[in-house]
This record gives structure tokens, sequence and C-alpha cells, in this order.
């Protein structure tokens, strides 16, 4: 089992910063996924920094708006823990 995501901070250059609880600290980098069409929508930076969110216990893109788990884009977190930690650069 993987350490609970307690935040997660999108930057305008489409990465995420996500934090665990264990005090890991990742940067996912979304950009090689926005020429696949399920990622398509992200590309507008605005859409992708107001949807980005944590969903299904991670990284996650509220799509519908309404916080439905089903209707969401979202990285499996073995993914994300498996990421070189990072310092944090968020000021």
């Amino acid at each position: 089992m993987f350490p609970k995501i307690v935040q997660v901070v999108p930057t305008q250059e489409h990465t995420v910063y996500v934090y665990f609880e264990d005090g890991k600290i990742v940067c996912y980098d979304v950009k090689p996924l926005l020429e696949k069409e399920v990622f398509a929508i992200l590309k507008e930076i605005d859409y992708f920094m107001l949807t980005c969110t944590i969903m299904n216990d991670t990284l996650a893109w509220d799509v519908s708006g309404n916080r439905d788990n089903t209707k969401c884009i979202d990285i499996d977190p073995e993914t994300l823990y498996a990421l070189e930690a990072v310092k944090e650069k968020i000021a």
C-alpha cells in the first residue's frame, strides 16, 4: 500500500507537484500525455489548473465538474510514488 496523497499543486508548465503523507514529493510531467485523446482536454492550461485535484486517492482532473469519481482522468498512484523525489520548488 502506498502512502496517501495529501496535496496536489499544478503548475503553468503542465506539471503537478504531488505530496504524499510520508513527506515524499514528486513532480509529475503531464506534457507527454497531452497528445493522447483522453488527455487532450488538459492542453488548455486554465482547465488543467482548475480541474486538478485528488480523486480516487490519487492525482486526478475533475472533468465532469461534479466530483464524480467515475468521470475523471486520474494517474495510477503507483506510477506517481515510483517517481524520484524532488525538493519543493513552489514558493
